[in-house]
C-alpha cells in the first residue's frame, strides 16, 4: 500500500456520478457568477437582476436546443431526483397505473414505490435482460385500461445500454398515456436530433454529461403538460397572492435559483457544442470500448457491460465483478494500486441487478468522461491484472 506521501497519480473515472475535472470555462462561469453578480435570480429589476435573467433565458435556449424543442418548456430544478418527483407527482392521479422498469434508477423507482404503498396507484415494473435492455413489447404487455404513465432510464447507469426510447413512447402515446424519461445518463452523451419525436417529459442534472456543477438540472415538458406543485414557496411571481402560479416554470423553480450552477450549466452547454458532441462522444466511447476489449482478456472477470460493438450505448460505462472479490474490495484496490477511482455497489439502481446476476454486492463501475485518457484505460487493465493473478 502506499503511504500518504507516495499515492499513485489521482485518475478520476467516476463519470456517471459526476464528471469531473470540468472545462476551465465551467469553473469561471460559475466563480464568475458568485463573485462579481451574486443575486437572486427574478428578485431585482437592477443591472446584474437583468444581466443574471438573460443569462438563464440563454440557458434555456442551450438546453432547448440539445433536446429540440421551445425555450419556453425548459425548467430548471434544484436536481433531475427533484425534477423527477415534481413530474410524478404532478402528473399521476390517485388509482391510476404506472408502469416503469428494472433498469429504472432509485429517482423513479423509489417515488413510484412510494406512493404503491401508500395506496395512491397501481405499478408494474417490467423486467429487463442480462444487458439492462428493455424489450418495448414487455410494455405493452403490462398495460391496463387505467396506465396513465410510462417511466424510462434512457440509458442505465450501471451498464449503459441505451433504451428504444422512440417505440416505448409510441406505445404510451398511442395508448394516450404520458411518458416520462430520465436522461440522467444520456443528455450531453446521446444526440437527440436523431430522434422524431421525445418523451412527453424530459429530466435530466447539470452535474453530469452537461459538465455542469451540481445545484441544477433540466426539466422539459411538452406543450399542455401541467404540473400539480410538488413544494410551495417564493417564485419571485405573482408575489401579492397566495395561491401559487401556474405557470410550469414557477411550479418546478420554487425558491431561490442557484446562479453561479446556471452560469457554469450555460458555459458547460456551449463547451459541449463548442467541441461538438459528436468528437466527445466518439472520444468517450473510444476510451469504454479499449476498456472492454482489455478486460474481457483477464481470467476471473466477467465485463457486465455488453460490447459496445454490439449495442447501443449512451454513456462510456463498463461494470465489471472480479471473482473471488467483491465490488467494494476491487474498488479499494484500484485506488491503491493505480490510483483508479470508480464506483463500487449498487449505483442507485435496485431492481436491475437481479436480471445481470450482480444482486450481491452490485458491480464495479468504471465510467470515462471528456477528460480521460488512453492512460486511465491502460491503468484501470493493469490494476485488475495485478487484483487477478
Amino acid at each position: 500500500m502506499n503511504n500518504e506521501h507516495n499515492h499513485p497519480k489521482r485518475r478520476y473515472l467516476d463519470n456517471a456520478a459526476t464528471t469531473w475535472p470540468k472545462p476551465e470555462v465551467v469553473w469561471k462561469a460559475w466563480e464568475r457568477a458568485a463573485r462579481e453578480n451574486g443575486v437572486a435570480v427574478g428578485r431585482g429589476a437592477y443591472r446584474e437582476a437583468l444581466a443574471a435573467g438573460n443569462l438563464v433565458h440563454q440557458l434555456r435556449q442551450e438546453v432547448a436546443a440539445l433536446l429540440g424543442v421551445s425555450p419556453e418548456r425548459i425548467c430548471l430544478p434544484v436536481s433531475a431526483t427533484f425534477g423527477l418527483n415534481q413530474a410524478i407527482h404532478g402528473v399521476v392521479t390517485p388509482g391510476t397505473h404506472v408502469i416503469a422498469t428494472a433498469a429504472d434508477h432509485n429517482a423513479t423507482l423509489r417515488p413510484l414505490h412510494y406512493l404503491r404503498k401508500k395506496g395512491r396507484i397501481h405499478l408494474t415494473v417490467v423486467p429487463c435482460d442480462g444487458r439492462g435492455w428493455v424489450d418495448p413489447d414487455d410494455i405493452v404487455r403490462a398495460w391496463q385500461p387505467n396506465t396513465s404513465l410510462v417511466t424510462l432510464s434512457h440509458s442505465s447507469n450501471v451498464t449503459g445500454v441505451t433504451q428504444d426510447v422512440e417505440a416505448i413512447v409510441k406505445a404510451a402515446r398511442e395508448r394516450e398515456a404520458l411518458s416520462l424519461l430520465d436522461a440522467s445518463q444520456s443528455l450531453g452523451q446521446v444526440a437527440f436530433s436523431q430522434y422524431e419525436s421525445i418523451a412527453d417529459i424530459v429530466v435530466s442534472p447539470g452535474h453530469k454529461w452537461l459538465m455542469g456543477m451540481h445545484g441544477i438540472a433540466v426539466l422539459y415538458a411538452r406543450q399542455g403538460i401541467h404540473f400539480d406543485s410538488l413544494i410551495q414557496g417564493g417564485t419571485g411571481s405573482t408575489s401579492e397572492s397566495l395561491e401559487m402560479p401556474v405557470e410550469m416554470q414557477d411550479q418546478v423553480e420554487v425558491g431561490t435559483l442557484d446562479f453561479p450552477a446556471a452560469a457554469a450549466l450555460l458555459a458547460g452547454c456551449r463547451w459541449l457544442k463548442e467541441k461538438r458532441l459528436e468528437s466527445v462522444v466518439a472520444a468517450c466511447k473510444g476510451h469504454a470500448q479499449a476498456c472492454y476489449d482489455g478486460l474481457c482478456d483477464i481470467r476471473g472477470v466477467r465485463v457486465i457491460t455488453p460490447d459496445p460493438t454490439s449495442v447501443v450505448l449512451g454513456p462510456p460505462i463498463i461494470s465489471m465483478v472480479c471473482d473471488g472479490y467483491s465490488p467494494v474490495e476491487v474498488a479499494a484496490l484500484f485506488e491503491q494500486i493505480a490510483g483508479v477511482q470508480v464506483r463500487s455497489g449498487y449505483h442507485c439502481a435496485a431492481r436491475i441487478h437481479e436480471f445481470l446476476g450482480t444482486a450481491k454486492g452490485g458491480t464495479v463501475r468504471i465510467s470515462f468522461g471528456p477528460f480521460s485518457g488512453a492512460g486511465d484505460v491502460e491503468a484501470v487493465v493493469s490494476a485488475t491484472k495485478k487484483i487477478m493473478l
